[in-house]
This record gives structure tokens, C-alpha cells and sequence, in this order.
């Protein structure tokens, strides 16, 4: 392995725990990602010369914290009024002579209030993802911006944004409790979430699929799956990721269009991944006798793992739990795939009833799904120039090439085809 290789690898692993830890004592998570950046480019400077040291996780944590020490020690230089920093201070330099040993004590109670801060619900939904990639993925600004297809100086506005926000309005480097810590808790779920849906379909760019984005929101998952074993809907979005991305390898074809659940060859998904999603789904309900929306949105991918074809999909039960979910957490989304649900349990007029009382949804109105929705709907009923009419409106409110291809194609064609 070549020295910038090893550098990448050892930054995956430890830039999280190196900025969670250096966060308790600069008190900014801002500022935190700076020294920890700083370690990384002066790794880059000197090993690729000098040699990738014995000890390389232990030389970035040492370079690390001497780099918060000067920024500590300048600050109450300049400012004495700055009285808890000068404690802070003290602290680190008693635990400097130990500091790697040190780094791994608290590490697990670091990184929890590091992934609470970096998707506190002040920010964002945009900058909570941007932040938690920087902090908790260690990606850099570039591969945030190809991951969400912004430009680069976007991408780095929202994380000035994220972290100024956080500091001005003195957001502590803590783990909520009680109520706080539920409320704070679905923040955190929801930016994991919403960086692995953008990668299962990407809204813009000319690729249907990103795995790479995928794999990011999983790595999250499981680390925060590690540090809170107990949570019952921390497990099941684990859970639920694993058993969506177990299609992976059956939802493109050789030239990277979309293939259609139903249409999917099931002996190309992975069952390894179904494996573990659908034991960690038993996890999750043996934990709550009561479903949360992630618990149920896993029991619905587990229908669609256990069904060996697409005719033993058992629609009614997903129907059923469509159903639940829309009581758990409302939303119009829920409901156009509530229909599409309804629709192969009942008969596409029922799911078309669904999916016509949404019609008038601002929330819906500059999103191809309900009228991608709708399409399928009317073409199973034989109304064939409405279906057509919905695909083309559908094609153009969707920035994906790929799926902005196949809806054009069905416009085209009219065809029945469920995804």
C-alpha cells in the first residue's frame, strides 16, 4: 500500500473518532474539523518522504491535538475572559503525555454526541447531510459535491453554514435525553436516510443508482447501530437499507437503465445482505411491541425479500402496513405508495382513488412520483391516453437522465409496469 492509500485508509477510520474526541474540548465542531484537517494535509506533506510511521492512527491523533493545544493556547492568550477554555486547555495538556491510549476511553460516548450535533435539527436538511459526511464519513468537500451532484462551492457554503450555525447558537456537544434525545434521534435517522435514498435513486445526474452514496448512509447506520444497540428504529433503518440495497445488483441492466422491481431477476439479489437485514428486523421488533415508521417501512422491504417471484409478493400485507405507516407518520409520500400498494392488493381503481385525493397536494406538485404513479394506475385500467399524458408530465419533473428515459418510454408505449 503507497502512502496517500494509506493515509485515505487510516482518515476513513479515524477522522470521526479524532474530531468527536477534539470536539468536547474546543467546544466547536467548526474548529474540531480544522486541526483534524490540518493532521491529515500535514500526513500528506510528510509521510509519503519520511514513511508511513509504525503507529499511523496514533501520529494523527498526536499531530491532532497538538494542533488543538496552539489553537487553545493562542485563544486564552488573547482573551482571558475565556475561562473555560483556559480549563479545557489544562485538561489537554494533563492528558497529552497519554493522549492515544486516551483516545479510545470515551470514544464511543464521543462519537454519539458528535453524530447528535452534526444532525442537530437547527441545520438544515442539506447541511445535516453535508456536515455528517465531512464529520462522520470523512469524505471531503469534492466527493460530497459528486455525491449529491452540487457544485463544490455549494457543498462548502452548507457546511460553513452548518458548523456557524451550530457555534452561534451554542449548540452543546452533548446526548440528548428523554424527550430531547427521541425528537433528536429522528433528525439523526432522517439525514442517514435521506443520503441513502438519494443514492438509491439520485434526483439529478445521469446515473439511476449510487452505490457509493449508499454505502456511506450504511457505514453510518451501523455505527450508529454499534453505539445504540437498544434503539429499536436505529436497527430497523439498518435493517431497511440492507434489504433495499440486497437489489442492488438486479435494479440496472449492462447499460445502467433502470429495471423495474417487478421485473427484477431475483437470483442477482444479494442474500447475504437479506440475511442480515431480516435478522436485524426480528432485532428491532423483539425490542418494541410497538412498530415505528422505519420498523414498518423494513417489514414492507422484508415482503418484497421474501417473496421468491414478483407473483408472491404479498401486496396485502404491505397494503396492510402502508397503511399502519400513514397512521405512524403521516406524510403525502406514504400515501401515493399506500396506493401504488393498494393498487396490486385491491385493483388499480382502489390505488388510483388514493393516489386522485392527492392530486391537489402542494407538498406533491413539482414531483414526478404521483403522476409516474398515476400513469401505471390508469394503464392498468385501459386509459391509456391519461397514463400517457401522466408519464410525459412525470418525465419532466424528474432531473434523473435515466428515469427521465424509461418515463419517456412508457409514454411512448402506455405499458403497465409497477416499480
Amino acid at each position: 500500500m503507497n502512502a496517500t492509500a494509506a493515509i485515505e485508509a487510516v482518515w476513513r477510520i479515524e477522522q470521526p473518532k479524532l474530531a468527536a474526541r477534539l470536539t468536547r474540548y474546543l467546544r466547536d465542531v467548526g474548529l474540531a474539523e480544522e486541526v483534524v484537517q490540518e493532521a491529515f494535509v500535514l500526513a500528506l506533506e510528510r509521510w509519503p518522504g519520511e514513511g508511513i510511521p509504525h503507529n499511523p492512527a496514533a501520529w494523527l491523533t498526536r499531530t491532532a491535538t497538538n494542533r488543538a493545544l496552539d489553537r487553545l493556547r493562542r485563544t486564552v492568550l488573547i482573551d482571558g475572559k475565556h475561562r473555560q477554555l483556559a480549563v479545557d486547555l489544562a485538561e489537554l495538556e494533563r492528558e497529552m503525555p497519554d493522549i492515544e491510549a486516551a483516545l479510545d476511553e470515551d470514544i464511543d460516548d464521543d462519537l454519539l454526541r458528535l453524530i447528535f450535533t452534526a444532525c442537530h435539527p437547527v441545520l438544515p436538511a442539506e447541511q445535516r447531510a453535508a456536515l455528517a459526511l465531512r464529520m462522520l464519513g470523512g469524505l471531503s468537500t469534492p466527493q460530497i459535491a459528486r455525491a449529491f451532484l452540487a457544485p463544490e462551492a455549494t457543498v462548502a457554503q452548507r457546511i460553513v453554514r452548518a458548523k456557524r450555525t451550530l457555534r452561534e447558537a451554542g449548540i452543546a456537544f452533548e446526548t440528548p435525553r428523554g424527550q430531547e434525545r427521541r425528537e433528536r434521534l429522528g433528525a439523526v435517522l432522517e439525514v442517514i436516510y435521506l443520503i441513502f435514498n438519494e443514492g438509491y435513486v439520485a434526483s439529478a445526474g445521469p446515473d439511476w443508482l449510487r452505490t457509493d452514496l449508499c454505502g456511506e448512509a450504511m457505514c453510518l447506520g451501523r455505527l450508529l447501530a454499534a453505539l445504540m444497540p437498544e434503539q429499536p428504529e436505529v436497527i430497523a433503518l439498518l435493517s431497511l437499507m440492507e434489504l433495499s440495497a440486497s437489489r442492488f445488483g438486479a435494479r440496472i441492466d449492462a447499460a445502467g437503465n433502470p429495471v423495474l422491481l417487478l421485473d427484477q431477476d431475483r437470483s442477482r439479489w444479494d442474500w447475504s445482505l437479506i440475511r442480515r437485514g431480516l435478522d436485524g428486523l426480528n432485532r428491532a421488533m423483539a425490542l418494541t411491541p410497538t412498530p415505528g415508521p422505519y420498523q414498518l417501512q423494513a417489514m414492507i422491504a422484508a415482503c418484497h425479500a421474501r417473496a421468491v417471484s414478483a407473483a408472491d409478493t404479498d401486496w396485502i400485507a404491505i397494503a396492510a402496513y402502508y397503511q399502519a405507516l400513514a397512521l405512524a407518520a403521516p406524510s403525502p409520500i406514504v400515501e401515493v405508495h399506500r396506493a401504488v400498494a393498494a393498487g396490486m392488493a385491491f385493483g388499480p381503481a382502489q390505488g388510483l382513488a388514493i393516489a386522485d385525493a392527492l392530486r391537489d397536494e402542494p407538498r406533491l406538485k413539482d414531483m414526478h412520483l404521483l403522476p409516474t404513479v398515476r400513469g401505471d394506475l390508469l394503464a392498468k385500467l385501459g386509459r391509456m391516453d391519461e397514463a400517457r399524458a401522466e408519464f410525459r408530465r412525470a418525465a419532466g419533473l424528474t432531473g434523473n437522465e435515466r428515469e427521465r428515459a424509461l418515463l419517456l418510454a412508457r409514454a411512448g408505449g402506455g405499458e403497465a409496469n409497477p416499480g
